[in-house]
């Protein structure tokens, strides 16, 4: 389990992250959704140690974060940040190779092999392994990101806003793709999210923040609540039953002259879910 205590980050005088306070549970998709700038990915990185507390602790399984050493964090805990670039020549393979260098520092064995061929295959990559990531589309790119990550084969996965670049299709498969990891091979999993609707239909938690603020941490079916979701992102939602999933439509009035008022702008996602 991942603790958090009372954990601050400050710039300066502003608060960005407020006194938060959660325990994420194995075994689980957990979602941080809110609007911007309510602290989602700077919690994700102070849990992943990728930035400094100012106050509070993190625990990964009883062992303070400030104690693990670096190398066998990396194979806790792995992270995918919002904004990844690298300015040296890599084909795909190359850098879900990467994704193994906690165990093999750079001399790939033939498990580590096997480890990085699943993440091609999982993500769907096999054709264009070879290929130089400058090359490839924005959601090629992302693809192959994640693949690093799921090849590290770390207990817990950190994914901050791994949709970014994904056309629908391979948002879905993404998705669909981190749902399996979890059911069938016991992975936790903690991602900063934009859509409800995906939130909704794969997760099984949901941190809702707000203002640095935890405002409800619950299962997702009492998330997916429209007053709830209004609280949260201060406009109005209507939550409907399709599919037994729950599908979130959101309104902005005067946006647009409908035939019918309040015509939903999000209603893709019902389509593919």
């Amino acid at each position: 389990m991942i603790s958090v205590r009372n954990l601050t980050k400050r710039y300066e005088s502003k608060e960005v992250v407020k006194n938060v306070t959660l325990n994420i549970e194995k075994g689980y998709i957990t979602s941080f959704i809110g609007p911007n700038g309510a602290g989602k990915s700077t919690l994700l990185s102070m849990i992943s140690r990728l930035m400094d507390v100012s106050e509070g602790e993190v625990t990964i399984d009883g062992i303070t974060l400030k104690n693990w050493k670096s190398r066998e964090l990396a194979k806790k805990i792995s992270i995918l940040r919002q904004s990844n670039n690298l300015n040296v020549k890599l084909t795909v393979r190359e850098l879900v190779s990467f994704g193994r260098f906690p165990y093999s520092k750079g001399n790939l064995t033939e498990s580590d092999e096997r480890f990085v061929d699943q993440a091609i295959d999982y993500l769907k990559l096999k054709d264009i392994e070879n290929s130089y990531i400058n090359e490839l589309s924005g959601g090629q790119k992302q693809r192959a990101y994640i693949a690093m990550v799921l090849a590290q084969d770390t207990e817990y996965i950190l994914l901050d806003e791994p949709l970014n670049n994904l056309d629908m299709k391979h948002a879905v498969e993404i998705m669909k793709i981190l749902r399996k990891i979890v059911d069938d091979l016991g992975k936790t999993v903690v991602l900063v999210i934009h859509d409800i609707n995906f939130a909704s239909c794969y997760s099984d938690k949901i941190v809702a923040l707000q203002d640095g603020h935890i405002k409800y941490y619950d299962d997702t079916e009492n998330i997916i609540d429209a007053q709830v979701l209004s609280e949260v992102f201060d406009m109005e939602f209507d939550v409907h039953h399709l599919g037994g999933k729950k599908i979130c439509t959101y309104y902005q009035e005067g946006l647009c002259d409908c035939e019918v008022p309040g015509t939903p702008l999000t209603l893709l996602s019902k389509k593919v879910m």
